[in-house]
């Protein structure tokens, strides 16, 4: 094994990460795996063979035992991220702030390749303070290092997902209200994503590239809600909240000791263009991986949240 290729993934921890892991491993890559408390990550060495995963402790603001690891590696892979800020996480020390650092460590270490996870519509121009960063942490990465290596998808979902979990949830209430009900998005497959961060690995002279990846199917924010519903069998009522309302309800929501549904910043996201493959960038066709639809397979966690559990009968 010691003579296996090595890779250090940041926020391997997450719901990415773990499908990354395991790709990986199984590619017979060891894994180095960054982590503030690594007691609480064991279970990312059960999903490899034996040995192939190194948990470190991670302290941010001390980066010695990150650069120790990322001069070992031959790939770096940084799926650090976050969807609101906090007291403690701002966007632009987590999306900006660390990948400038950590692309600056590769270049140092000379790293054969870093793979930046970021996400489609990141824009300087943007109103969105989370879309500015995201930006800020794509161009930082690709001026600092030049093997650089730039991925944004579209919405995630999968089993853990944050999304179709979350309105899922949601069905307690007879009415949905959500917000641009005709924004439209690309939903895409976790296990897609880590494919593509695959591929972009192995496949040759695409450093300082950026691939904007996507599921098969273009669908409007209301009609993936209604078709949640139907997944789950709950007949909701799903209505359009009025953008003013709902930035005065997230402001309001951001005041609250809980994880926030809707910020403030997210109703900047939803004003502005759809979350769709742009024609600027590469694509996930570029990568040679046909992706799957989220629609088709979204039944196989949702069955859960339906009245009957696992055998009953979508509506």
């Amino acid at each position: 094994m010691n003579n296996y290729p090595i890779a250090t993934i940041l926020g391997a921890g997450g719901f990415i990460g773990r499908y990354l892991v395991r790709n990986l491993t199984n590619k017979r890559y060891r894994c180095i795996i960054p982590t503030r408390k690594p007691f609480q990550k064991g279970y990312l060495k059960t999903q490899a063979p034996p040995g192939s995963v190194e948990l470190i402790e991670f302290n941010p603001k001390n980066f010695e035992k990150i650069e120790s690891a990322i001069s070992k590696s031959d790939v770096v892979v940084n799926l650090i991220g976050i969807l609101y800020e906090t007291r403690k996480q701002k966007f632009n020390n987590i999306h900006s702030d660390i990948p400038d650092l950590i692309s600056k460590l590769c270049s140092k270490h000379k790293v054969k390749k870093f793979i930046h996870l970021s996400a489609i519509g990141a824009n300087k121009d943007s109103k969105s303070l989370y879309q500015r960063s995201k930006f800020s942490g794509e161009e930082k990465s690709i001026s600092n290092f030049k093997s650089s290596i730039i991925i944004r998808p579209s919405v995630v979902c999968g089993t853990e997902d944050n999304f179709t979990n979350l309105f899922s949830k949601l069905s307690f209430s007879p009415i949905i209200p959500i917000v641009s009900i005709n924004y439209k998005f690309q939903p895409i497959m976790v296990t897609d994503v880590a494919d593509a961060i695959i591929k972009a690995i192995d496949i040759k002279n695409n450093e300082g590239k950026k691939y904007e990846i996507g599921g098969p199917r273009i669908i409007s924010f209301g009609d993936m809600v209604k078709s949640i519903m139907k997944t789950i069998g709950k007949k909701r009522y799903i209505v359009e909240m009025p953008m003013p309302i709902a930035r005065l309800q997230s402001s309001i929501l951001s005041l609250l000791p809980i994880p926030p549904i809707l910020t403030r910043d997210q109703c900047e996201i939803l004003s502005e263009a759809d979350n769709v493959v742009s024609n600027s960038e590469l694509t996930i066709e570029d990568l040679n991986i046909k992706p799957k639809d989220v629609e088709q397979l979204m039944e196989k966690w949702l069955w859960r949240y339906r009245d009957g559990g696992q055998f009953a009968k979508a509506k």
